[in-house]
């Protein structure tokens, strides 16, 4: 609804306050009520938004940035165009440090808001210098004035959440669910959320999503980082081959992993299937639901919200794709999601 009258200061003004939809077609087949809250709604098309205009701003008001400063960070994609946009709007300096993981579109995003940036391989180990983390250390060491978000080992990410997406949650709900489950990547919207609301309902049970690839999901059940557990993977702002410090693990009841393929497919489905048009680990939340609903862990009763957390059009050459999809194996010649178009 607009508001008569009513005109933003700026586009930072429209962060927050994303809308919960009911899922229908997806999960018919599922017991129990699912809604989602909707992070690509935010002006930056993801949930990192939040963060990027909250770390800022709590570095405004004690001093530590001025009109000169460079916001550095590591990034898969989203956190890093929250940053730019925002540095952006305040007229600070961005340079950032991407995985390669992170679709070409991201990429071309980044630079497009005027971040300056530095794409680094994610086939190496979290001690290599070039792994994205120790690279965004270096360039903040060598640059002037700048000020280092490091947002895997920032308790504001989890602040964030907690002060803004699980007040939202439980108002929108009206206080009335009994499951909450996201993706874990840095952790911050997790632990956020998982923070307010068992503040609010201890029995709200918190279900983390992670990926084939990663350490979260074993070293939540053993306390040991396994280095078997770790190898490539594809989805991108899931998971992690190191534990981050915003990750709360005792507010997370339990966790699921998921694969890439699956998290692929299930994304084109969700896009289908509710019309609403979501990125990569949206799929890997529809595949949690899925394995989850098949070990029976919903009810009649059930009232579950899960987070998508960003929009399609950050995947428009990899999963939304058909050549992206057939180069790694996610598609055969009877796959029937394949785009039928035409030229005339």
């Amino acid at each position: 609804m607009v508001q008569k009258g009513h005109i933003h200061k700026n586009i930072l003004d429209l962060i927050g306050g994303t809308p919960m939809i009911r899922l229908n077609n997806s999960v018919k087949s599922f017991q129990g009520e699912f809604f989602a809250k909707y992070e690509g709604f935010n002006p930056g098309h993801s949930s990192k938004d939040r963060i990027a205009l909250f770390i800022i701003e709590d570095a405004e008001r004690k001093g530590l940035i001025n009109n000169e400063s460079t916001i550095i960070e590591t990034t898969s994609g989203n956190t890093g165009f929250s940053l730019a946009m925002v540095a952006l709007v305040k007229g600070y300096n961005c340079i950032l440090a991407v995985s390669d993981k992170s679709s070409k579109d991201k990429i071309e995003m980044l630079a497009a808001m005027g971040a300056k940036v530095y794409v680094c391989p994610s086939n190496v180990g979290p001690d290599d210098p070039k792994s994205y983390v120790n690279f965004a250390k270096k360039i903040h060491n060598e640059t002037d004035n700048s000020i280092y978000i490091n947002q895997y080992f920032n308790e504001l990410n989890v602040d964030a959440h907690y002060s803004t997406t699980g007040p939202e949650i439980w108002k929108q709900m009206n206080g009335d669910m009994t499951h909450f489950i996201a993706c874990s990547g840095t952790g911050g919207t997790i632990s956020g959320v998982a923070k307010y609301l068992k503040e609010k309902n201890p029995n709200i049970k918190v279900i983390g999503v992670d990926a084939y690839g990663s350490v979260l999901k074993k070293f939540h059940e053993t306390g040991v980082i396994d280095q078997n557990e770790i190898f490539p993977y594809k989805v991108e702002g899931l998971g992690k081959n190191f534990i981050p410090s915003s990750t709360k693990f005792e507010l997370i009841d339990s966790f699921v992993k998921v694969s890439d393929k699956e998290s692929a497919h299930s994304a084109l489905e969700l896009t289908k299937s509710e019309g609403i048009f979501l990125g990569y680990t949206s799929g890997s939340i529809l595949q949690a639901l899925k394995q989850l609903s098949g070990d029976n862990e919903f009810k009649k009763d059930s009232r579950v919200v899960v987070i998508f957390p960003d929009h399609g059009s950050r995947y428009l050459s990899k999963i939304y794709s058909d050549e992206w999809m057939f180069e790694n194996g996610f598609y055969d010649k009877t796959n029937t999601d394949i785009k039928k178009i035409k030229y005339i």
